[in-house]
């Protein structure tokens, strides 16, 4: 019963196209000709592709016990594709290309007009895109009328990733490598006072610890009397400013380690804030499209045509039911 009734639907169906063949036939040609002129009059867009990979690190590790060869030759992972696309769709990055292409008139968008940043950066996104590979890497792809400048504008993009890049970490490193330098500067004048203190105390007389014992065996050799007032002169200065001279000589040698490692701060932030750094390795430079990327006419021909003649024949269907049930009541 059900089939039966199943294929009486199907036969209407049927019968109703053909009755309405005709009209679904000129509603195809009418679509086919609009939506080919409205191709014709779409502008020809070239895309240029640039691919890079980023880099594990951004900087140059001063730590003896670093990887080397990981902070200068692996590429990045995930996490590094994922930032360096956050670079790509900053608006530094955006701003840079948009002045230096100057895109607000390659868009045809007037300044003067209202939502004018909106309509920039709309424009803006919808010629250039980044998206992560599934092999890791970032592709990055510019659509322009003009080849030479969607190539152009894709090798400047790859261009401009170390320096916005570095701009965004010289605002955290300078600072950094400022308070390294005042740091380092206190300890050598604090280690140069101490210095001068020891010379002094040890143009007194005063010597290391070590060495002050044998002032006793000299004092008990010596054999004439002026001998012997010189070494008890020396003993008792000793006496006097030995314990100094040894708390200074022990707080050099701290110091001295401590120095050692503010140099070695002082340099990885001298290193971060002053290079300029690479943080990604060029696969593939953009070059010129002699083949347009959009728009696609045969598609846009074959979908607009489709969808024009189901339209029309939803649009008969409502009719032919709409009077069944007028004719029935």
């Amino acid at each position: 019963m059900e089939k039966t009734k199943s294929d009486q639907n199907t036969n209407e169906l049927l019968v109703f196209t053909y009755k309405n063949r005709k009209i679904l036939f000129f509603t195809g040609i009418i679509a086919g000709i609009i939506s080919i002129i409205v191709s014709l009059i779409l502008p020809v867009l070239y895309e240029s592709n640039a691919i890079v990979f980023p880099t594990a690190t951004s900087t140059v590790s001063f730590n003896a016990q670093s990887n080397a060869k990981a902070s200068s030759m692996d590429f990045g992972e995930e996490e590094n594709a994922e930032q360096l696309i956050q670079i790509l769709q900053s608006s530094p990055l955006r701003n840079r290309i948009i002045n230096k292409f100057d895109l607000a008139k390659v868009y045809d968008i007037d300044p003067k007009e209202d939502g004018y940043h909106h309509k920039l950066g709309k424009a803006y996104e919808g010629h250039i895109h980044f998206e992560r590979t599934r092999f890791g890497s970032i592709n990055i792809s510019v659509l322009d009328e003009s080849p030479q400048l969607a190539a152009d504008i894709a090798n400047k993009i790859v261009q401009l990733i170390d320096t916005v890049k570095n701009d965004l970490i010289k605002e955290r490193t300078v600072p950094a490598f400022e308070i390294n330098r005042r740091k380092l500067d206190q300890l050598k004048a604090s280690q140069e006072q101490l210095n001068t203190e020891m010379d002094s105390l040890s143009q007194l007389g005063v010597i290391d610890a070590l060495s002050r014992s044998s002032l006793f065996a000299a004092l008990n050799e010596s054999k004439t009397a002026e001998d012997k007032a010189f070494f008890k002169n020396q003993i008792d200065v000793n006496l006097k400013y030995g314990s100094r001279y040894d708390a200074l000589s022990d707080l050099r040698e701290f110091r001295i380690e401590k120095m050692t490692d503010q140099e070695v701060s002082y340099e990885q932030a001298e290193s971060d804030a002053v290079e300029n750094f690479n943080h990604k390795f060029i696969v593939e430079s953009a070059v010129a499209s002699d083949k347009k990327a959009k728009p696609k006419r045969m598609i846009i021909v074959l979908v607009f045509t489709l969808a024009s003649i189901i339209l029309m024949f939803i649009a008969l269907l409502i009719r032919d039911r709409i009077r069944t049930v007028k004719y029935s009541v």
